[in-house]
């Protein structure tokens, strides 16, 4: 085979029906699962009825259960997870509310894959492909139609990281989170600490205890 062919066959762009799907999610599915601790830089966009709002900040997770998206834009703004409860504050309202974790409703809930809790066949009886990017570009259909959202959609690169996670409401609205610089376990492990994890509102913040209800 002459080397100028062989070099065009090489660099030919990966085709939908080149896709091994479950290859693929469950390169995702060991990526996250396996890890203990990540962070990211990310940027949070909510379209909904031609409004879109656009935000951005760091997630710094850690095993089990933990999270907090510490925003940068708008500044002060805080979603903490600590594995029992979930604790949000909005700065421009002055307010914090307290939720149970398994009861918040609550489109962050795909995110799953992040807190090491993914088992793609467990929550999700659809999937389409195709290649987007350099990478896979998934549509995944939960089984259930009583969860708050109608379908999860992520891009992911060959190394199997999640560059973007778009998750479809019922009502159409379109939550989208593009992540970037992801660090994990060695890299910062010392630099996440318990405390991250742990709120107190803010002096003079309204505070509401949903998870008593």
């Amino acid at each position: 085979m002459p080397i100028v062919l062989f070099l065009g066959l090489l660099l030919q762009p990966l085709r939908a029906a080149d896709i091994d799907v479950t290859r693929t999610l469950k390169g995702v599915e060991d990526r996250y699962n396996r890890a203990q601790a990540l962070q990211l830089s990310f940027t949070e966009t909510y379209r909904t009825r031609g409004r879109q709002r656009v935000e951005k900040g760091e997630l710094f997770l850690r095993k089990p259960g933990r999270m907090r998206w510490q925003y940068t834009s708008p500044a002060g703004k805080l979603f903490v997870s600590d594995g029992k409860f979930i604790y949000s504050y909005t700065p421009q309202d002055n307010r914090a509310e307290k939720m149970k974790f398994k009861e918040a409703d609550d489109l962050r809930a795909p995110l799953a894959f992040l807190l090491g809790r993914l088992h793609f066949s467990d929550d999700f009886r659809e999937f389409r492909a195709h290649p987007e990017d350099g990478g896979v570009y998934i549509t995944a259909i939960p089984k259930s139609d009583k969860l708050p959202y109608a379908e999860v959609s992520f891009l992911t690169g060959p190394d199997f990281s999640i560059r973007r996670l778009e998750v479809k409401g019922h009502d159409n609205s379109v939550l989208e989170f593009t992540f970037e610089n992801e660090r994990k376990d060695a890299a910062i492990d010392a630099a996440i600490k318990d405390a991250l994890f742990r709120f107190t509102p803010p002096a003079g913040a309204e505070f509401i205890d949903s998870s008593k209800q």
